[in-house]
């Protein structure tokens, strides 16, 4: 995913363009997962349709829970070479991951629907989930 010459985002278009904010793009770009665009001779920054899905391709990655030191490993291997199995590999890696935070939030759900079920709900200063997360 080499950037082309031609100048057709400035940062904000380009944004708008990827769904994803301002900021996040400087970020990116600071960190090394996005390349430093060419300037226009007015010193403007020239995003192309390469870093436009290149930024879609670190969105669309970050949604699916891939770290951005992840993301910046899938990309070396798309700027390089890559074989399927190692994407495969990374991917089912991330698949245990989401089942051990999956399970994680369903036992906070159940703490917190104890707790809840704890409280009578009323307006005294009187609450079993706060009395709850005070015990030692």
């Amino acid at each position: 995913m080499t950037a082309s010459r031609k100048c057709e985002y400035t940062r904000g278009k380009l944004a708008k363009e990827s769904g994803v904010n301002l900021e996040t793009i400087r970020f990116y770009e600071k960190i090394g997962l996005m390349p430093d665009p060419p300037r226009s001779a007015a010193g403007y920054r020239c995003y192309s349709i390469d870093h436009l899905k290149r930024l879609t391709f670190i969105r669309r990655s970050r949604e699916l829970g891939f770290t951005n030191n992840e993301v910046g490993g899938l990309l070396e291997m798309v700027d390089g070479s890559y074989a399927c199995d190692e994407i495969k590999q990374i991917a089912l890696e991330n698949v245990k991951l989401i089942i051990k935070k999956v399970l994680d939030l369903k036992k906070m759900q159940q703490a917190l629907e104890s707790m809840a079920a704890e409280c009578s709900g009323g307006v005294t200063p009187d609450c079993a989930i706060i009395d709850r997360l005070l015990e030692t």
